[in-house]
């Protein structure tokens, strides 16, 4: 398996990717992913296969390396990137819940999926270029938050990191919250 140990280094690769585009505590991937390779596969059957229990595996392996780190970062939630409602209704679930309850329960964090939504019903991200991503994506989050979630540090979750416009966007969005701090976790990051 191509382990990143992005854990290890505050300023690795993952952090790098939003380095001046999105103010971060953390950002770290679990694998490495190559197209073609062992980790597509795994994503590829986690996401369209409906194999989920690979999210539980990938999040009770990854949360043995962050337990540490994100003890050290007072993380207060765990959010996924949200689905739209109507690509939830088409593949029946969200690739990241699993992966994001194992961290939740391992990390003794809260799982919330109430408060970062999805405005815009989308096509699939994974044949656009950084450009086309950014153009399409900038207004596609927004937040339901109350004061109860002002000055909380946000673990987002993800499946995979590629060009980071994804999470760039739901990042914007949870930084309306005031005093919010966000920090990223992706079971995998795609490697050039």
């Amino acid at each position: 398996m191509p382990l990143t140990n992005h854990h290890l280094l505050k300023e690795n690769e993952a952090y790098q990717k939003f380095y001046g585009r999105i103010p971060l505590e953390h950002a770290s991937a679990f694998l490495y992913f190559h197209k073609k390779g062992i980790v597509q596969n795994l994503i590829h059957h986690l996401k369209y296969k409906g194999q989920q229990e690979i999210g539980d595996v990938l999040g009770q392996w990854y949360t043995e390396d962050l337990e540490t780190t994100i003890q050290a970062l007072s993380a207060d939630e765990i959010i996924p990137v949200p689905l739209h409602p109507k690509k939830f209704k088409e593949r029946g679930y969200n690739q990241v819940t699993n992966f994001g309850k194992s961290l939740s329960g391992k990390l003794q964090l809260k799982y919330n999926d109430g408060i970062l939504f999805r405005k815009v019903y989308s096509k699939t991200q994974s044949q656009k270029n950084l450009l086309d991503r950014s153009q399409n994506i900038e207004s596609i989050f927004d937040v339901h938050f109350t004061e109860k979630d002002h000055n909380k540090h946000f673990i987002l979750i993800d499946d995979v990191i590629t060009t980071g416009a994804t999470l760039e966007a739901c990042s914007r969005a949870l930084l309306k919250i005031p005093g919010a701090k966000i920090s990223i976790i992706c079971m995998a990051m795609a490697q050039s």
